[in-house]
C-alpha cells in the first residue's frame, strides 16, 4: 500500500470513527497498519490506533501502539516524529498511572530539538506533565507546569488544549480544597465549548461537564452536581468512553454518600471499580476505596471501613499518590479515636503530619495547613500557594518560600 492509498484509508477510518463506527474504524486502521509501505503513513494510523485506544480505556493496548510509534520515529529520524511519540508515551504510562515515566518522557520531549511542529506539541506535553505532578501530588511543580500549558495555549490560540488545562485546574483546586477555583476552571472550560467548540468532540462538553459536577458536589449543591453529572454519563455512553463512565459512576455514589444513601452509593461504587480495573486506573480505584471507607464509617462498621481504606493506602503507596495517603491517616486517626484505640490512635496522627510535612501543605505565611477544608487559595508566579486572605493581609511584596519578588497575584 503507498502513500496515496495509505492516506485515503487513514480518512475514511477517521470519518467512520468520528460517526461513531469505532469498531470498522479500527478494522481500517488496522489494515492499513499490516499493508503500508510508507512509514510516514504507517506513524500516522499509529496516532490513530492510540487516540482510539485510550478514548476505550484500553491503555495497556495504547501503550504498545505508542512503543511501536516511537520505533518508526527513530526509524525516519525525524525529530517532530520522536516529539510527538514521546508525547503519546507520555499519555499512555499516564493513564496507567506510571507518573515518574510520565514525567522522564515529557522532559525528553521538552528537550527535544525539533521544529515550529514540535514546539507546538510543547503545551500538550506540560499538560501531561502537570497532570503526573498532580498524580505524585507535587503541587507546585503541577501548577508550573499548568501555568506553561496555558502560556502555549493562548500564544497559539488553541482554545482546545486551554479547555483541558481548565479542567485540570479544576482538579488540581479540588485536591487543595478551593471549591470556588476548583468551580470557575471547568466553568470556564464550558464556556469555550460553548464559544468555539462547533465542530469540536462532545468528549470536551463531557469532561467540563463532569469535573464542574465534582466541584458542585463538595460545595454541597447536590442537585446541580447531579445534574452535570449525568449529562456528562450520558455523552460518556454515546460514546463508549468507558474512563469518563468510571469517573461520572464514582461521583454519582459520591453524591448519594453525601446525602447519606449508601444503599445507592455501594452498588455505583462497584460499577466504577469494574471499570477502573479493566482499564488500569489506580488512583480511581485508591478513590473508590476511600469513598467505600467513609459509607462504612458513616454505618460505624469500623473494621470494614478500615479494611477499605488499607487497601486505598496500598494502592497510593504504590503509584506515589502521597495526598490520598494522608486522607487514609486522617480518616483512620478518627476511626481510633471513636474506637478509643489510643496506641493506633497516636501512631496514625504521627504519620498524618509527617505526610503534611512531606506534602508542604501549609500557607508560608500565617503557618496553618492547606486542604483540611474549603478556603480560598492564591498562587503568586513562582507558583507558591498561599491563603488568599493571607495575601491580601500582608501584601505580595515578595514570596516568603523562595523570596522572589512579586507585583501580582499568578493567573491560576
Amino acid at each position: 500500500m503507498g502513500q496515496d492509498q495509505t492516506k485515503q484509508q487513514i480518512e475514511k477510518g477517521l470519518k467512520l470513527y468520528q460517526s461513531n463506527d469505532t469498531e470498522k474504524a479500527l478494522y481500517v486502521w488496522m489494515k492499513v497498519l499490516r499493508k503500508t509501505s510508507d512509514p510516514g503513513g504507517k506513524f500516522r494510523v499509529l496516532g490513530c490506533l492510540i487516540t482510539a485506544h485510550s478514548e476505550m480505556g484500553k491503555y495497556k493496548e495504547m501503550l504498545q501502539y505508542s512503543l511501536a510509534q516511537i520505533n518508526t520515529a527513530r526509524e525516519m529520524e525525524d525529530p517532530d516524529y520522536l516529539t510527538e511519540g514521546y508525547l503519546n508515551l507520555a499519555r499512555s504510562n499516564e493513564k496507567l498511572c506510571e507518573f515518574q515515566k510520565t514525567v522522564s518522557y515529557c522532559e525528553t520531549c521538552l528537550n527535544m530539538q525539533g521544529t515550529t511542529v514540535s514546539l507546538q506539541l510543547n503545551g500538550q506535553v506540560c499538560l501531561s506533565m502537570g497532570n503526573a505532578y498532580l498524580g505524585l501530588s507535587i503541587f507546585q511543580k503541577a501548577l508550573v507546569s499548568y501555568e506553561k500549558a496555558l502560556r502555549y495555549a493562548h500564544n497559539n490560540d488553541d482554545k482546545m488544549l486551554e479547555c483541558r488545562v481548565c479542567c485540570s485546574l479544576g482538579n488540581f483546586y479540588i485536591q487543595l480544597k478551593d471549591y470556588e477555583k476548583a468551580l470557575f476552571f471547568p466553568c470556564k472550560a464550558a464556556e469555550l465549548v460553548n464559544d468555539y467548540g462547533k465542530g469540536w468532540s462532545l468528549k470536551y462538553r463531557a469532561m467540563s461537564q463532569y469535573h464542574m459536577s465534582v466541584a458542585y458536589r463538595k460545595l454541597l449543591r447536590l442537585a446541580d452536581a447531579m445534574e452535570c453529572c449525568e449529562e456528562s454519563m450520558k455523552i460518556a455512553l454515546q460514546h463508549g468512553d468507558r474512563p469518563l463512565q468510571a469517573l461520572c459512576l464514582l461521583n454519582f455514589a459520591d453524591i448519594h454518600r453525601c446525602q447519606k444513601d449508601v444503599d445507592k452509593a455501594f452498588p455505583r461504587y462497584e460499577s466504577s471499580m469494574c471499570i477502573m480495573s479493566e482499564i488500569g486506573n489506580r488512583l480511581g480505584q485508591a478513590s473508590i476505596y476511600v469513598g467505600v471507607g467513609k459509607c462504612w464509617i458513616l454505618q460505624k462498621e469500623y473494621d470494614k471501613a478500615l479494611d477499605s481504606l488499607q487497601r486505598a493506602h496500598d494502592l497510593a503507596e504504590a503509584i506515589g499518590n502521597k495526598l490520598c495517603i494522608l486522607k487514609v491517616h486522617s480518616l483512620c486517626e478518627g476511626i481510633y479515636r471513636c474506637k478509643e484505640q489510643q496506641d493506633e490512635l497516636r501512631e496514625q496522627v504521627v504519620k498524618f503530619l509527617q505526610c503534611v510535612e512531606e506534602l508542604e501543605l501549609y500557607c508560608g505565611m500565617c503557618g496553618e495547613s492547606i486542604g483540611e477544608r474549603n478556603q480560598q487559595l492564591q498562587a503568586l508566579p513562582c507558583s507558591h500557594i498561599f491563603h488568599l486572605k493571607c495575601l491580601q493581609t500582608n501584601g505580595t511584596k515578595g514570596c516568603p518560600k523562595c523570596h522572589r519578588s512579586s507585583v501580582k497575584l499568578g493567573f491560576v
